[in-house]
């Protein structure tokens, strides 16, 4: 059995079958989500779970090689919460980022209400 601390079944079973160069997305709760990637919705309430939460544990359990935030994200808490977590980001307009979704694998959605808090997390591999 895989020894992890994420409860959250379909969130583990997602994550489970990436590979290097598929790409995971943190979105806010106002992100509109199109068809196409699996969605595992965590938002509770309004806050809960955060974005930092979310990436906490992302980073935490993925071999991440890139990540990518909206433009409109830089020098915010966003990008610093990022960098906290040990990630260099690239950035796209915030439009872009939203045509970049329907290629994700999986889009987490989080309760978070912070504009911009959205990040896609390009995979890589641990070895």
């Amino acid at each position: 059995m895989l020894k992890t601390d994420i409860l959250n079944a379909p969130l583990l079973s997602a994550l489970a079958t990436l590979g290097h160069t598929d790409t995971v997305v943190i979105a806010d709760c106002g992100l509109p989500i199109p068809a196409g990637p699996s969605i595992i919705d965590l938002a509770l309430v309004r806050g809960t779970p955060s974005f930092e939460d979310i990436l906490e544990v992302l980073t935490r359990n993925l071999v991440i090689e890139s990540s990518t935030l909206a433009s409109e994200a830089q020098g915010t808490g966003v990008e610093r919460i990022c960098q906290n977590h040990g990630l260099a980001a690239d950035f796209l307009t915030h439009e872009q980022l939203k045509e970049a979704l329907p290629h994700a694998k999986v889009v987490v959605r989080t309760g978070e209400t912070t504009p911009y808090a959205n990040v896609i997390l390009h995979c890589g591999v641990d070895f």
